[in-house]
């Protein structure tokens, strides 16, 4: 039995800054050794080989890789000029346009972060050469780069299924209408905000003939996510699979086709991938770890406790779990957390009749948009970084567009049918 004050030390551990890697590997080694159970050490860490033993989570490189070729294959340029002949008339356009690039371009790369360096590198300045302020650019950026790991395919969603053991299908399914509307809520927040500033310059309505051509030039990567999903769909193909077949189109569209990159350029972007998948499946192993010692500790059952003393109404439940995911969201990053709290909550959320898929998907739009939150969320870094604004400066001016994304979070928290009702509808359910 492992002593459940481990929790304390993952605690102080994150607080005083060590990397979450170590912090959930040491906090349950420390424990046993002050408990004297070493004996205990040897199980504990066959769980780190255990908890990577599992062919689903090759998906996981596999679509990392596939989002690489996508950023520096040149489809970020397609993506925005798509995006750009198709609302740049409406009332703030460009905002709308980083809004749109980061729904098509979470439907190809999945991560939230590569959008953010992406787009923010192109959209920041043009918004600013336009007279939006580039503190509102930065923001505006950061917050609609969230959907990257929300719109399908998603490698936050891959690894709750893993956890929780659901159709990979069903959760990528699941995720389209709660990312529109997320999509549709962050628009409406901009069209209001714009008023701020009225020097902004207006666009008039392309062209049908320039929003044609746009859409030809986009056509062959937006294909992406329907090869990916209508192969998992179809039953043609595993989640890993797919994400295997999705490589390798990315590879021939911007090496053979586009012509973007050349062979040359493809062995250090495999490099850079396996590094940076590298760490996150260490973190995955490390999680896997301390979910056993939290479920060999009793540290479950104390929670599990905790949420029932204080109702068994589920919706009263679902609107405290969702207050605790998004503080939770606020310091710890998405992957992490459902490693860690999936196992936990999701239980809890099923025995008062919430589909667990449902659940899972709240999840992940709650975390996700912890990625956006102060004080520890990553795209708010980057933003900063790609903008050189001071992360004080977006952190207030990414408020509104926070709130909405809250709104957001209840409204399918309330009504399931947002979120499973299509995969139910496919017969997936």
């Amino acid at each position: 039995m492992v002593s459940p004050i481990f929790a304390v030390y993952f605690l102080i551990l994150l607080v005083i800054g060590v990397p979450v890697l170590f912090a959930l590997g040491l906090s349950p080694a420390i424990a046993l050794l002050q408990a004297d159970k070493v004996l205990f050490m040897n199980l504990l860490y066959q769980r780190l080989y255990a908890g990577l033993d599992n062919f689903l989570l090759l998906a996981l490189p596999f679509f990392m890789l596939a989002g690489e070729f996508m950023v520096n294959g040149g489809i970020t340029t397609r993506i925005i000029s798509f995006s750009q002949k198709m609302v740049q008339h409406m009332r703030g356009g460009l905002g709308h346009v980083v809004i749109i690039s980061a729904t098509l371009f979470g439907a190809l790369t999945g991560s939230s972060v590569a959008a953010t360096s992406a787009i923010g590198n192109m959209m920041i300045p043009e918004m600013e050469r336009f007279k939006y302020d580039r503190t509102y650019a930065a923001a505006i950026t950061a917050a609609a780069t969230v959907l990257g790991t929300i719109i399908p395919p998603s490698g936050i969603m891959l690894i709750y299924a893993f956890v929780m053991n659901t159709s990979v299908a069903a959760m990528f399914m699941s995720g389209i209408v709660p990312g529109l509307i997320l999509c549709i809520a962050l628009m409406l927040v901009n069209r209001w905000q714009i008023l701020k500033y009225p020097a902004v310059e207006q666009f008039e309505r392309a062209p049908r003939a320039e929003r044609s051509a746009a859409f030809k030039a986009a056509i062959l990567p937006l294909l992406t996510p329907v090869i990916i999903l209508g192969g998992i769909y179809g039953g043609i193909f595993t989640p890993t699979e797919a994400a295997a077949v999705a490589v390798f189109y990315a590879f021939v569209l911007s090496v053979f086709i586009m012509r973007i990159l050349k062979l040359k350029d493809v062995f250090p972007m495999f490099v850079r991938i396996g590094i940076n998948a590298g760490a996150i499946l260490i973190i995955v192993a490390a999680a896997s770890g301390f979910a056993s010692a939290i479920s060999l500790s009793g540290v479950a059952e104390h929670i599990t406790k905790f949420f029932y003393s204080v109702t068994d109404n589920p919706y009263l439940l679902f609107f405290i779990m969702n207050i605790f995911l998004f503080f939770v969201g606020m310091f710890l990053d998405a992957g992490p957390a459902i490693l860690i709290f999936a196992p936990i909550l999701a239980p809890i959320m099923t025995n008062v009749g919430i589909d667990p898929i449902h659940f899972g998907v709240v999840m992940v739009v709650n975390l996700s948009i912890g990625l956006a939150t102060p004080p520890m969320g990553l795209v708010l870094f980057v933003a900063s970084g790609v903008s050189g604004v001071p992360l004080q400066k977006i952190s207030k001016a990414i408020i509104p567009f926070l709130l909405a994304e809250a709104m957001v979070i209840f409204i399918i928290s309330f009504f399931p049918s947002l979120v499973i009702g299509l995969p139910k509808l496919l017969g997936m359910m």
